[in-house]
């Protein structure tokens, strides 16, 4: 069975609750769901990823039939959702998650994928009762058995504790990131908080972020920011100097309208305000610039990066600004956890999940410059 290649999305029947296993059987620890990047990474599906073929992060989250209990607007995942469809058959960052055994999932690893080997993995937890729990079982045997591959923690803060961050540390895990999403008090709680019936708090969040930066230090934590929720540019990268400042990385998403979430009808990121943020984001991280030295128009967008000409081109031409931002693998500045197209179709790549060539960068120039050129790859432009 074969996916798209436009979306990355098809019927998937590796441990489908219609196929093989019953939806209420399928419960972390002894189950974990995957990115559908993984599970072809991993040779559990067939398929092609456009332009790549593999990715280094085997992204897995954390399961149970009960689902996730928050209900962010923007998130697949969300509680609204449950009586619309299975919780183990919905999409999240517009793909599917297949479900696996954690065990079987192991022993693949170990014997090295059909298509590359994992530099990085990711435990993604959900709002539920069981996951503090169960997130630490799933860390521990991997630890175990895998030692050799560094463990990332997406983390749910509203249910953690101060300790539970230093149990995550102390039992191996090397970066703990939170998905703070929204880049001020007013969108997070208009998308996460109790405006839509949701548990998390802003100031929790940021707790939990402070916790990070003192439990697992400087370049071992982050947090993830989704641009185009509403915010400006300076806003949101306020927010990244501030991470920066703490010691941390900013994991950057644009934002794509989840088909199903609360808000499927808002329009995606605008390019061009993406793209500037895309580089002043990696200006902040990777090469020593700072918001002070940036300059901003009354709409809050960048009209200076604080480079002088000849850097910014360089960074430019570079293309790694442009690459999917996450936890780090074997290089530092690129991302083990490439998440192939999981905020845009390969028809419109917003985070590139591969280096860029030189007709990849003319797109993103174009895109940064407010030309409008459509939902085309890159690679079919003259």
């Amino acid at each position: 069975m074969s996916v798209s290649a436009d979306n990355m999305t098809a019927p998937l029947n590796f441990y489908k609750p219609d196929y093989f296993v019953k939806t209420p059987e399928m419960r972390s620890p002894e189950y974990v769901q995957m990115s559908t990047a993984a599970a072809i990474s991993l040779g559990l599906i067939e398929g092609q990823m456009h332009r790549t073929s593999c990715t280094h992060c085997l992204n897995l989250l954390v399961t149970y039939p009960e689902g996730c209990r928050a209900n962010c607007s923007y998130c697949g995942l969300a509680r609204h959702r449950e009586e619309s469809r299975d919780y183990a058959d919905r999409n999240f960052i517009r793909v599917d998650w297949p479900t696996a055994r954690y065990d079987d999932v192991i022993e693949r690893v170990k014997a090295g994928g059909d298509k590359g080997a994992f530099e990085r993995m990711c435990i993604s937890m959900i709002t539920h009762p069981d996951s503090d729990a169960d997130t630490l079982v799933l860390l521990r045997k991997w630890v175990e058995a895998l030692p050799h591959i560094p463990v990332s923690i997406l983390s749910n803060p509203t249910t953690m504790s101060y300790q539970d961050l230093v149990t995550l540390r102390d039992e191996g895990a090397e970066i703990f990131t939170v998905a703070l999403d929204a880049v001020t008090p007013e969108i997070f709680e208009r998308t996460r908080g109790k405006t839509v019936d949701s548990p998390h708090s802003w100031d929790k969040y940021w707790q939990a972020i402070e916790w990070a930066a003192e439990i697992f230090g400087p370049e071992k934590f982050g947090a993830h920011l989704i641009c185009g929720m509403g915010e400006t540019e300076q806003e949101i990268l306020t927010v990244a100097q501030r991470i920066r400042d703490m010691g941390g990385h900013n994991h950057m998403f644009a934002f794509f309208p989840e088909q199903g979430s609360m808000m499927q009808d808002w329009a995606p990121v605008p390019r061009d305000q993406w793209r500037r943020v895309q580089l002043a984001r990696f200006i902040i991280d990777y090469a020593g610039g700072h918001l002070r030295d940036m300059r901003f128009n009354s709409a809050g967008q960048v009209v200076d990066f604080g480079l002088n000409q000849a850097e910014l081109e360089a960074l430019i031409d570079s293309g790694k600004p442009f690459q999917t931002s996450g936890c780090p693998g074997k290089d530092d500045e690129i991302s083990a956890c490439n998440r192939p197209y999981g905020d845009s179709t390969p028809s419109d790549i917003l985070s590139f999940p591969f280096a860029l060539n030189d007709k990849d960068v003319s797109f993103v120039r174009r895109q940064m410059a407010g030309e409008d050129i459509g939902t085309l790859d890159p690679e079919a432009l003259d």
